[in-house]
């Protein structure tokens, strides 16, 4: 009785449960970068975001004033507190923490568990409590104070300052509306030709048509690096060089074998009986192109708009290529990666925010056209 029809099969509870684990796990990187993005800077290099909610070791120094050393029993004694320091403040704004080991050396600043005393290198003791106060012992006044190193726990902290950084960072307006110059034109531009190639190779009659699709299909697995010097000489020798012009008829070749190819599948599978019934009322190639093919086209045009717009929106390598190096004409990818990362990229905050900041647009292109993807794709791809 399982299996009859109207029912709920008993593997459906399986199912859901699996594609939700999928789901998850899938959405997991995503949720690490949210994370990342409020944390602080200290924090993230310290521990995972799945920490972000629970106390964080870190490793702290500061220097101790060598003025005002009092003398007990012929040694030379300075005492404080190393939480008092000005610098640590936003740490340990009320001036209290708790060490949780200390140290006389960077490389090892968590070398001595709290309330051990050790030697200085200069000579002298130190020994360090676990509420951060310290006891200096020197032979000698010392002319200036020694540094400290300690490991202590410090609260979970979350910050705006990460956002504020990437969204007001000099340059960033300019470099978002360059961003759109580069990707609104890189997406209308091959969907027109694709279309029109996609109609000749579905409805047309034409001597090496098949040889035609097949170079489309051949053009899929190309890797678009292999062009990149050769076409940016191209365009050097025909006068358009690094500019807004030449990425733009870079991404449309990068992007036209897609197009076609999706395309061209999912115009082939309209009903045929349209198409003659228009021809034989007198209607001409380009008039049932525009009132019939266009209109009937729009999931697979949407899915390919998607797919076109998310890779030029997050595209570097073509831009960094195809457009000049000046401030002026930077996408946010590349004023992300030179200006606000560098060239090690090791700010894990900043990489984080900027993720979500440039993700914005792309989603909302995403779920406003959402719904036609999946139809364009699974009628433009499984012919």
């Amino acid at each position: 009785m399982d299996n009859i029809a109207g029912q709920n099969s008993s593997n459906k509870v399986l199912v859901n449960i699996t594609v939700l684990i999928l789901v998850l796990l899938w959405l997991l990187p995503t949720i690490g970068l949210f994370v990342s993005s409020f944390r602080d800077r200290d924090q993230i290099s310290n521990s995972g975001w799945w920490q972000a909610p629970f106390s964080v070791d870190l490793n702290f120094r500061t220097r101790v004033a060598a003025d005002n050393p009092r003398e007990e029993n012929g040694v030379f004694v300075l005492e404080g507190n190393v939480f008092a320091d000005p610098a640590l403040a936003s740490n340990f704004p009320d001036g209290t923490g708790t060490v949780s080991a200390f140290g006389t050396r960077a490389v090892a600043p968590g070398e001595f568990a709290p309330g051990e005393r050790t030697d200085l290198r200069g000579g002298g003791t130190l020994v360090i409590e676990s509420d951060g106060r310290f006891r200096i012992e020197t032979p000698e006044a010392l002319s200036r104070g020694p540094l400290l190193y300690f490991e202590a726990r410090t609260p979970p902290k979350f910050t705006l300052n990460n956002y504020r950084t990437v969204l007001f960072a000099d340059g960033m307006d300019r470099a978002f509306i360059n961003t759109l110059t580069v990707t609104i034109p890189a997406t209308i531009i091959p969907i027109l030709i694709a279309a029109f190639a996609a109609y000749a190779l579905a409805w047309m009659d034409f001597p090496g048509r098949g040889l035609l699709i097949a170079a489309v299909v051949g053009l899929l697995v190309v890797p678009l690096q292999l062009a990149l010097v050769p076409l940016l000489t191209l365009h050097t020798n025909i006068g358009i060089g690094q500019s807004f012009l030449g990425i733009w008829l870079a991404h449309t070749g990068f992007g036209l074998p897609l197009a076609v190819y999706l395309l061209r599948n999912y115009m082939v599978g309209l009903p045929r009986d349209i198409i003659e019934s228009a021809k034989v009322d007198g209607a001409t190639d380009f008039q049932i192109f525009v009132r019939i093919i266009l209109p009937l086209s729009f999931p697979a045009l949407a899915s390919f708009a998607i797919f076109q717009f998310l890779w030029t929106w997050n595209d570097l390598l073509v831009a960094k290529v195809f457009l000049p190096s000046s401030s002026d004409a930077q996408v946010m990818t590349v004023k992300i990666a030179d200006d606000l990362l560098g060239s090690r990229g090791g700010d894990w905050g900043i990489l984080a925010t900027a993720a979500f900041v440039s993700i914005a647009v792309p989603l909302l292109v995403f779920f406003t056209m959402q719904r036609y993807l999946v139809r364009g794709l699974l009628a433009g791809s499984v012919k």
